[in-house]
C-alpha cells in the first residue's frame, strides 16, 4: 500500500514562528529567586543598629575596665566598710600601737604645737620622718626647721633621701652626710628607693649597695630601706636587702601582705592631721614604742 505524504502546514502570514517556550517548574523558579535574593538583599535597618550598639557597649565596657582598674579599684579601699576606729580622716588598722607621720615641703608650713595638741589620744603621733635630700644636691627646704621642731616637741625623728638612679651612688650618700646630722635617739638614716630610671635591676641593686655600706659606715648602723610592697619583691627581696630594717609603702590595704619581716608600714597618704594643712601620710611600727627607741642611734652625736 503507497505511503501517505504528511501534511505540511503552511504558516501563511508570512510571519516566522517563535521558538517554543521551555516552562519553569515552580520549585526552580522559586528556589533561584530566593538565591538571587540572597546575594543582593541588604541588611535591614533594626539589624545594622544593633550591630552598631553592641559594638559601642563592648567599646564602653572596655575602657570602663581599664579606668576601674587603674583609678578606681588602688583607692576602692577608702570606701570600704570602717570595722575598727576612724581617726585622721581614714579607718586605721587594728592591732597596732606606735604610731607616726612623714612630711617634706609638700605639706607647707607645720604648726607643731597644734600637732602636739589636737592629736588623737587613742593614736597618738610617736615618730615623724621627714625628707631631708633628693640625687646629689636637692635639699628638702623645709628638713631644718622641721627636723629642729620634731625634736623640740618630743617626737622621735628620722630623715630620708629619696635616691635619684642617674646620679652616682656615692655621690648622694656623701650629700646626705654633710646635710644630716643625725643625734642620739633619732632614727637610723632612710633610704627612699623607687624608681629604676634607665638602670637595670642588678646595676640599680649594686649602686644601692654603695649607698647602705657608704651611709652605714659614717653613722654605724644600719639603714632602713623605704620602697614599695612590688619594688621590693621584685627587685630587691634577697638576702642581703633583706637584712637592712624595712619601711614598707602600701596602701589601701587591710593588712601588710608582704610574707618578710617588715619594721614600718606606710599604710595611707590621705591621712588628715591637725596642724598640717595637706594630706599626710601615716604610717605604722611594727612593735611597741619601747621597741622602737631601741632601734634609735645610741651614740650622743655623729
Amino acid at each position: 500500500m503507497a505511503k501517505k505524504t504528511p501534511i505540511k502546514v503552511v504558516n501563511t502570514s508570512g510571519k516566522k514562528q517563535a521558538p517554543p517556550v521551555k516552562k519553569k517548574t515552580a520549585s526552580t523558579s522559586s528556589r533561584k529567586g530566593k538565591n538571587r535574593n540572597q546575594k543582593s538583599m541588604p541588611l535591614s535597618g533594626s539589624s545594622s543598629r544593633w550591630i552598631v550598639i553592641s559594638v559601642a557597649c563592648l567599646i564602653v565596657l572596655f575602657f570602663s575596665g581599664i579606668f576601674y582598674y587603674w583609678f578606681i579599684r588602688p583607692y576602692s579601699y577608702r570606701w570600704k566598710p570602717c570595722y575598727g576606729f576612724r581617726e585622721y580622716g581614714i579607718c586605721m588598722p587594728f592591732g597596732y600601737q606606735t604610731h607616726g607621720i612623714d612630711i617634706s615641703h609638700y605639706q607647707g608650713d607645720i604648726d607643731w604645737e597644734m600637732i602636739k595638741i589636737a592629736q588623737s589620744d587613742r593614736y597618738p603621733i610617736q615618730f615623724v620622718f621627714m625628707k631631708a635630700t633628693e640625687g646629689g644636691d636637692l635639699n628638702d627646704h623645709t628638713f631644718e626647721r622641721n627636723f629642729e621642731a620634731a625634736r623640740q616637741h618630743g617626737f622621735i625623728r628620722g630623715a630620708y633621701h629619696f635616691y635619684n638612679p642617674s646620679t652616682p651612688p656615692l655621690k648622694q650618700a656623701e650629700f646626705y652626710i654633710n646635710t644630716v646630722k643625725l643625734e642620739e635617739g633619732d632614727l637610723p638614716p632612710v633610704l627612699d628607693i623607687e624608681i629604676l630610671g634607665k638602670k637595670k635591676p642588678h646595676e640599680i641593686k649594686k649602686d644601692i649597695r654603695i649607698w647602705l655600706d657608704t651611709i652605714e659606715a659614717h653613722y654605724q648602723v644600719k639603714p632602713i630601706l623605704y620602697t614599695s610592697y612590688r619594688f621590693k619583691t621584685r627587685y630587691l627581696n634577697d638576702s642581703i636587702f633583706n637584712t637592712y630594717p624595712y619601711w614598707i609603702a602600701h596602701y589601701y590595704v587591710d593588712s601588710v601582705q608582704y610574707e618578710g619581716e617588715w619594721n614600718f608600714w606606710q599604710h595611707t597618704d590621705v591621712g588628715i592631721v591637725p596642724g598640717i594643712p595637706e594630706k599626710v601620710d601615716l604610717n605604722i611600727f611594727n612593735g611597741s614604742l619601747k621597741e622602737l627607741k631601741e632601734l634609735t642611734l645610741k651614740k650622743k652625736k655623729i
